[in-house]
Parts: C-alpha cells; structure tokens; sequence
C-alpha cells in the first residue's frame, strides 16, 4: 500500500509543478497587460494636451480672418 502511496505522489509531483508553472504564466501575463494598459492611458493624455493645443492654434488663425481649411494647413506647418 505505500508502495503505491509513493507512486501516486511522484506521478503528481510533476502536475504540481506543472500548475504552479502555468499560475506564474498566468500572473505574469496580467502584470504585463496593466502596464501596457498603463502606457496607454498616459500616451492618451499627451494626445489630448496636444489636440488642445491644436484647436488653440486653429481658433488663433481663424480669428486672424483665414478660413477653416487654411488655419489647419498653418497649424500642421504649412505656410
């Protein structure tokens, strides 16, 4: 009987590192995908600081009597 005790663990002890491997996989999967949804959402706050500064630099030209389309050539380095 302990004999095949001994042989149950050993057949096991190789799933149980299996799991625990495949549980560190999995954990570090989700550590990756919140810093990448991190990085994400920063790079959307640069975007919005730039896209305010575009529609200041377009209202600025359109005050100045130029139309719509003439203010985005400017503001996209045009002359």
């Amino acid at each position: 009987m302990t004999d095949e005790n001994n042989t149950d663990r050993k057949k096991c002890s190789g799933k149980g590192k299996a799991m625990l491997t495949y549980g560190i996989i999995q954990l570090s999967s989700s550590v990756v995908s919140a810093i990448a949804l991190a990085v994400i959402a920063l790079s959307f706050c640069s975007v919005t600081k730039e896209a305010k500064i575009f529609n200041e630099c377009i209202e600025e030209v359109q005050s100045n009597g130029k139309s719509a389309s003439k203010a985005v050539h400017y503001c996209n380095g045009g002359k």
